[in-house]
Parts: C-alpha cells; structure tokens; sequence
C-alpha cells in the first residue's frame, strides 16, 4: 500500500507511466477515438486544466503578494519564467516553420507561449529554494501569461488560428483559476490527496493527448529533431543556469527556484492550448501540433528524473547548505 501511494504521489512516475501507456495505445491503434472524439478531447482538456490549475494556484496564500515588497525578484521571475525560457522553442519554431515539417514544429509555439509549471512553489519549498520568490512569481508570471500567451501564439501564427477563441480558452484556464484559487487558499488539502488528484489528471491528459497524436505521420526526424531543441531548452537552459548563478556566488534557495522556472514548463497548458487552438482547424492539424508536445514530455521527464536524482539530490542539498552554514535539519 505504501509503495502504491509513493508512487502514485511520484509527478515523473505518473508522467513516464502515461507516456509509455500512451506510445502503446498510439502505435498499437487502440486509442478510442470514436469516443473520445476530438471536440470531446478538446472540453475535457481545459475542463480538467482548469480544475488542476485551481487547485495548484490555490496552495500559494494571498498575503505578502504585493510586487513593489521585492520588484527585483519579480522582474527575475517573469525574464526566467516567461522570456529566456521561450527562446530555444521560438527559435525552433522560427527553423522549421519554412519546412515540410511547418505543421508539426505549430506546437514548438504553444510550448514557447506556456509559463513554468504552477507546481514550481512546492516544490521549492521541497527542495530548500525561496519559496517567496517562488510564490510572488508564479502569481505575476501567470498574470502576465494571460497576455503574453496570445502575443507569441499572434507573432509567430498571425491569422492562422482564431485569435478570439485562443483568449477564451487562455481565460479559461488562467483567468478564471487564478481569481478562484483566491477563495481557496483557506480550504485545507493533505498534501498526498492533492498530488493523487493532480498526477491522475496528469497522467489523463498525457494519456489523451499523446495517444492521438501524429507520430506515424511525423517520422521519426522530426521527432529527434522536437527532442533536442527541447533538451536544449531543460537540461541546456537549467544547467546554464546552474553554472552562471553558482559562479556568481548565488546561493542554493534562489538557484533552486530560478532554475525551476527557467527550465520546467507547464506541459498542461501547451496541451491544453494546443488542443483548443488547433482543433477548429481539423482534428489532424492538431494532431500533427502535438507531436513536438509529446516529444518534450519525454525530455522533461528526464529531466525531473535528472533533478531530482542529480541536481537537487538531498546529499547535494545537505552539502551545499552546510557550505553556506544555514541549518540543514532532517533531510
């Protein structure tokens, strides 16, 4: 029992599950697209990011929030978390859009569009990181997504999408939980029912998406192609940072949570997005745009795999914290 909690309360396991499920359900041909049609695919992805996106944001307190209490650290979050974090995908996008491949690189921009993941306070308070900045960032990142989303999707997909549906949708998802979560934050959630509902979420629409998506069609190139800008994007852009900042003499709480946001997006919402976007068209445009989704998924795993084992391991936690003599308590 408690190894089915453990791992059922494990975000990468229930990622890497959904993942593998989803390669098999795709490739084997037994996906149940007849009911779960594509428009059916379409609601249930922002109806259940919506839901998710509420809760995540409902664990970070109203107080304190104020941006003038430590503008810098607000500045710092929405340039890592929104800005350098979407370069390596625009850039991509920016290759590939004049190729062959132009409808399949579509969802490089819905993955340059997407904020980091709401889930990065938690685990900075996990990890020893700031969890004030953390929690200050994600608030105004989020806020700022519901302009910035539309403004890359604008630039980089002009008239191609309907720009009034995509608002809609970002509201939806954004807009709504952020004011929602507001009335929440008093609501008491265990802590393990919360990562239990929020991971079988998780594993539903890694599940939902990947399994319709247009890996046959694509190739495998174009695949490996997706996969290495991502890296670029995580490993790249998080060890990087890593470097830069620990040569700078930043210590371990700040390097931890900028790190996070730099390099761990919120694979939901480009989900999400893409989805909605991109199924008005025809379900095999959307399709095809999910492939470059579906492809990061496998990197990012990796990569939180990475962090965790590696990076933010608890022996390297330990060492760096008693480097700079702050309490290392239990680990």
């Amino acid at each position: 029992m408690r190894l089915a909690l453990k791992l059922i309360t494990s975000s990468a396991f229930m990622m890497s599950l959904a993942l593998i499920i989803s390669l098999i359900t795709n490739f084997s041909g037994i996906f149940p697209g007849d009911l779960l049609t594509a428009p059916v695919r379409s609601n249930l992805t922002i109806l259940f990011l919506a839901i998710m996106m509420t809760v995540s944001l409902s664990r970070i307190p109203s107080r304190n929030l104020s941006p003038a209490k430590n503008p810098k650290a607000l500045i710092r979050g929405l340039l890592i978390g929104l800005v350098i974090a979407s370069l390596i995908p625009i850039l991509g996008f920016m290759i590939l859009k004049d190729t062959q491949y132009h409808d399949y690189a579509v969802g490089l921009v819905f993955i340059a569009a997407t904020p980091f993941a709401a889930s990065v306070a938690p685990l900075s308070l996990i990890l020893r990181g700031d969890m004030e900045h953390a929690a200050h960032s994600t608030i105004y990142v989020y806020i700022a997504a519901l302009l910035w989303i539309p403004f890359i999707v604008y630039v980089l997909l002009g008239k191609t999408v309907d720009m009034m549906d995509l608002v809609k949708n970002v509201i939806y998802i954004i807009g709504i939980p952020l004011v929602v979560s507001r009335f929440l934050t008093w609501v008491k959630i265990d802590k393990n029912v919360m990562a239990v509902v929020l991971n079988c979420f998780i594993f539903f629409l890694v599940w939902m998406s990947v399994s319709s998506a247009d890996f046959k069609g694509a190739g495998m190139l174009i695949m490996a192609a997706f996969m290495i800008i991502v890296a670029f994007r995580t490993f790249g852009l998080g060890g990087a940072l890593e470097v830069v900042e620990k040569r700078a003499g930043i210590g371990w709480s700040q390097r931890v949570t900028d790190i996070l946001m730099m390099s761990y997006k919120n694979k939901g919402i480009a989900i999400a997005l893409c989805m909605a976007t991109m199924m008005p068209l025809g379900p095999q445009f959307a399709n095809m745009a999910m492939v470059a989704i579906a492809s990061s998924i496998v990197v990012e795993i990796c990569w939180v795999v990475f962090m965790d084992s590696v990076l933010f391991s608890r022996k390297r936690m330990k060492r760096e914290l008693e480097k700079e003599g702050l309490e290392v308590g239990d680990l």
